[in-house]
């Protein structure tokens, strides 16, 4: 395994922590409220990083996910890229492909996922297994809903529909703890399009065999576990620094708070969990553009994400003092983020039981 960055990865990485850096400033992400910062998007896909996923892969959007963590920047560009671009480009037909990738790239169609990445309840019903079916259902909480042009919607049985936001999709506010512009997702005979589906199975049944559709849809639910994990690497990466800057500048009884032994292990703890958060996203990410096995990997990626960042995000606020209790205090932000991302990828024991299921299950196999 080697995850060090190719120079295409590196450059954006680069790039994506200038713009971030740039625009996703306290002030502006203040003034976003609980809403996403559209002139920022419009940065991001006009400097090609979200097209450039396409050749830079998981890894490199877990890079570029972390930059984004680091200041908790209001835009959907985790959800686009891996329910959209990499959802399309790994499953989609190919003229899907040549449809649909441009415009996700220039940022024109944004979309979002109505599934979480740990279970959930999807209500959802689909109508002529075709190219084209309607879904009928409710999901509850899709985070950047109202973002979204489209939304990756997975079926009752995994099968997997884009469907455009239209008067048959019904989208209601919903605010969660991270300002996530989320909404409550309503399908009233929405028209959709089976993701890989082509013309030339219109008129019959699915061509699509149950396990290639449990492949779609485990490939998709790994990736966005992966992608996020990398963003809460970022958000603790992020919170970890506030905290640090705040503890070597703050003074008691004359001595900087960086220099108690108490502050420093509490630190040093926080940065060796964000190390295992990022290890093993990495892992996970790699594996994929490699070609290789990787659900245990994503899992594993997710429980350290889930676990630890709640850890994290909880030890920068706590090195804050009363300043971290401040709701308009950045470092708030990330506990807010590092608290959603917690509950998004599912709790510890949760993610966990599935991870050793998953585990029994492939030794048992054959």
């Amino acid at each position: 395994m080697d995850f060090t960055p190719t120079e295409e990865q590196a450059a954006a990485r680069d790039l994506a922590a200038r713009i971030f850096g740039d625009l996703a400033t306290p002030e502006r992400l203040a003034a976003a409220e609980t809403g996403s910062d559209p002139e920022l998007w419009k940065a991001l896909c006009a400097a090609g990083l979200v097209g450039a996923v396409e050749e830079l892969g998981l890894l490199g959007l877990v890079l570029l996910l972390e930059e984004q963590g680091r200041t908790t920047a209001q835009v959907p560009f985790a959800s686009t890229c891996v329910y959209g671009l990499l959802a399309v480009t790994a499953h989609g037909s190919a003229e899907q492909r040549e449809r649909l990738l441009p415009e996700i790239g220039d940022g024109s169609v944004v979309v979002c996922g109505a599934f979480p990445a740990q279970g959930g309840v999807r209500a959802v019903r689909a109508v002529r297994a075709s190219v084209k079916g309607e879904l009928t259902g409710t999901v509850p909480v899709v985070p950047w809903l109202r973002d979204a042009t489209h939304v990756l919607v997975a079926d009752e049985h995994g099968e997997l529909w884009l469907t455009p936001i239209t008067d048959a999709t019904h989208v209601e506010p919903v605010e969660l703890t991270a300002p996530w512009s989320a909404g409550r997702l309503t399908l009233d005979g929405a028209a959709a399009e089976r993701l890989g589906a082509t013309e030339a199975h219109a008129d019959g049944p699915t061509p699509t065999h149950a396990d290639v559709r449990v492949t779609a849809h485990a490939d998709i639910l790994a990736t966005a576990r992966t992608a996020f994990a990398g963003l809460q690497a970022g958000v603790c990466a992020g919170s970890l620094a506030r905290a640090v800057a705040h503890t070597n500048t703050r003074e008691q009884f004359g001595r900087p708070l960086a220099t108690r032994q108490a502050v420093q292990l509490r630190a040093a703890d926080a940065y060796m969990d964000i190390e295992a958060i990022r290890v093993t996203a990495y892992e996970a990410a790699w594996r994929r553009d490699a070609g290789l096995p990787y659900a245990t990997h994503a899992l594993t990626a997710a429980w350290w994400a889930a676990e630890a960042g709640r850890r994290v995000v909880d030890t920068g606020q706590h090195l804050h003092g009363g300043a971290g209790a401040d709701v308009e205090h950045p470092v708030h932000r990330h506990f807010l983020w590092g608290r959603q991302l917690d509950g998004y990828l599912g709790c510890g024991a949760e993610v966990l039981q599935e991870l050793g299921e998953l585990i029994v299950s492939e030794e048992a196999q054959p």
